[in-house]
């Protein structure tokens, strides 16, 4: 049995209150400082603070005492149309028209238009051995496209995985471009390693420099040997040389029988950050490094359904989406930490 308990944004205000409690779970609400509202979904693992009504967007996520969220130059989220205005969440849900970088023809946002999308509606669903956060947003715009997103994130009890999710469905009575990413915004950990248990046919650094990227003389010579050489950056340790940012893009990952690609990036202490997907959902995905005084970041792999290069881009490249009119697609992740004892079981 499931239950489902809409949310209001009456019920959220200065002081952190509690809206639910089981066994497992705990559901906690509050207004930020910045006038954001929040939530504080916890197991006994851990916690996620996601926003509700800002994209669902994923601020934080911490378990067994481990920081999962990049560093980032923001002490809280900010309402914001674009995702720029407050980059330094854990995840957010990138597209869906438009994606990635926008280049000079492009006349997109970055990461397109729901990152900070203002939410219709969101809800708590909780049942045996699960709690989850969905919600939805109806896009619309004149003479143009519409669409429903509904976006979530399962949280299950005694685990530091959870599940997100993303599914649309065209509105409109003519195909509707489709460019998704799941954009995990892992924090950089020194020393780790990063693995790909099944490999892939192979990884490539990205060529084009967009312009928030100032290259230094340095960079650009360690870029030259990356190009050469991806594999050789398999370990996090030359964090002088990740800034400006380095995106690798994988080219036919693997996948276990079960049609699941699986990635870490394997601490010191054995412990791990973890994704696991189906390339059948995702055809690409991206890795995104970055290190320097502001922002410190190990996006070790970004599941999407294009190159993260902007619409132009990936439209010449045929890497664009259709969405037939009142069709739907869906996507969903599996990700998190993994304790020493798990990671080790689950690489055999």
């Amino acid at each position: 049995m499931i239950t489902r308990i809409p949310l209001y944004r009456a019920l959220f205000d200065e002081q952190e209150k509690v809206l639910l409690q089981s066994a497992h779970f705990k559901v906690s609400a509050w207004v930020y400082p910045s006038g954001v509202l929040a939530l504080g979904l916890e197991n006994s693992r851990g916690r996620l603070v996601v926003l509700p009504y800002q994209g669902q967007m994923i601020w934080s996520a911490v378990f067994d005492g481990c920081d999962l969220t990049m560093t980032n130059l923001f002490e809280q989220p900010r309402p914001s149309p674009t995702v720029i205005g407050t980059y330094g969440c854990f995840m957010f849900h990138s597209g869906l028209l438009r994606n990635g970088c926008p280049a000079p023809a492009d006349d997109h946002a970055l990461h397109g238009e729901m990152p900070c999308a203002t939410m219709d509606s969101a809800w708590l669903e909780i049942g045996e051995g699960f709690l989850r956060l969905g919600g939805e947003h109806e896009y619309a715009q004149g003479f143009g496209d519409r669409y429903r997103a509904e976006p979530c994130v399962t949280l299950h009890a005694g685990s530091a995985l959870f599940d997100i999710a993303m599914n649309v469905r065209n509105l409109a009575g003519k195909p509707m471009d489709l460019m998704y990413m799941a954009h995990m915004n892992y924090a950089y950990v020194e020393d780790a390693r990063l693995v790909e248990p099944f490999g892939m046919q192979r990884l490539r650094l990205r060529s084009s420099v967009p312009d928030h990227v100032k290259p230094t003389p340095a960079w650009s010579a360690y870029m030259a040997q990356l190009a050469e050489h991806p594999g050789q950056l398999a370990t996090l340790d030359q964090p002088e040389l990740y800034d400006p940012e380095i995106v690798f893009f994988f080219d036919d990952v693997g996948t276990d029988a079960q049609g699941q690609a699986h990635f870490l990036l394997e601490h010191p202490n054995g412990a791990a950050f973890y994704t696991r997907y189906r390339p059948e959902q995702f055809e690409h995905a991206a890795r995104w490094i970055l290190y320097n005084p502001d922002q410190q970041v190990a996006a070790f792999v970004l599941p999407s359904t294009c190159e993260p290069e902007g619409y132009a881009a990936e439209m010449a490249k045929g890497n664009v989406r259709s969405l037939a009119a009142g069709a739907s697609a869906a996507f969903s992740v599996t990700t998190g930490y993994l304790s020493a004892p798990e990671r080790r079981a689950l690489l055999g």
